[in-house]
């Protein structure tokens, strides 16, 4: 079995458990490979020789079993951007806060291990959209797991998107930004927004403005056959774009529109794994928070 290892900032306080990671890993017999940028925050740990290889080219993914993300829900969301269109298995190892989508606790990596060795999980298939443009953006990675969003920039003033589905007008949003996510985005960026929460398996997407002007407009769920454009209007020239935590300036004129993206993301879900579960926990669900 292959396994490549990403990571992008890891904390000194994480290094024993790294160090055990690659231990059980040696002693299942897995060949272990790292990202470049997992390999330099490695060489932080010194006084250990870690056994891996770095990935240098795409020939080096075509083995792999499994990748996984050592960080957060926001290093997995960079994980899925190196897997891209191969849909290699992700698991997430959750050394971060919030841990929507990296589940595995820091005290369970060994029992995940032996789940992946013996075959004891699933494979969930997670909906990315796409995002097309008249120009080449975010350096042709154009995918997102979690939302696509237009925010307003430079200025305190609101901007006006006319949303289109597949060719027929919508609404014109008069708000800081709109947001079209995902159900595995659900839960982020738009929950905070009022948007819905949507379990992963369903064929939707959300379009969620920001602080609309106008208070009668709600959030409202497409089937994820659809394809949203979207036209831009403001005081300034300049607004901001961003597909999950990777963002960039465009001007008016840009056309844009997202729909389905022809490949998914292939999450790898454990034993006694559920996404209610997750809600339950992560969102205090059913606690007397007056205590």
């Amino acid at each position: 079995m292959k396994v490549a290892l990403h990571g992008l900032a890891l904390r000194a306080e994480f290094f024993p458990q790294i160090i055990s990671l690659f231990q059980l890993l040696e002693a299942a017999g897995i060949e272990v490979f790292v990202t470049r940028p997992f390999d330099k925050q490695l060489k932080q740990i010194e006084k250990h020789s870690l056994k891996y290889w770095v990935l240098e080219n795409a020939e080096d993914f075509s083995d792999l079993d499994f990748f996984m993300s050592i960080g957060g829900d926001g290093t997995l969301l960079d994980t899925v951007c190196v897997v891209g269109g191969l849909e290699i298995p992700i698991l997430g190892l959750n050394t971060g806060r919030l841990g929507f989508l990296a589940t595995v606790a820091k005290d369970k990596i060994e029992e995940a291990l032996d789940h992946l060795v013996t075959g004891n999980y699933q494979i969930e298939s997670r909906t990315l959209l796409s995002l097309e443009s008249n120009r080449k953006l975010f350096h042709g990675l154009n995918f997102a797991l979690n939302e696509f969003t237009i925010h307003k920039r430079d200025t305190s003033s609101m901007i006006t998107v006319h949303t289109y589905i597949d060719g027929k007008y919508l609404n014109s949003y008069w708000a800081d930004g709109l947001i079209v996510s995902t159900p595995t985005g659900s839960t982020g960026y738009s929950l905070s927004c009022g948007g819905p929460l949507i379990t992963p398996g369903a064929k939707n997407f959300v379009i969620t403005p920001v602080s609309p002007h106008n208070l009668n407009v709600r959030p409202i769920i497409v089937s994820d056959d659809s394809e949203i454009s979207f036209e831009i209007e403001g005081r300034t020239d300049k607004f901001m774009i961003s597909l999950d935590s990777r963002s960039t300036s465009i001007s008016a004129d840009l056309k844009l529109s997202v729909k389905k993206e022809k490949f998914s993301a292939k999450l790898v879900k454990l034993p006694h794994y559920h996404f209610f579960d997750t809600l339950r926990q992560k969102l205090n669900w059913g606690f007397d928070m007056r205590n």
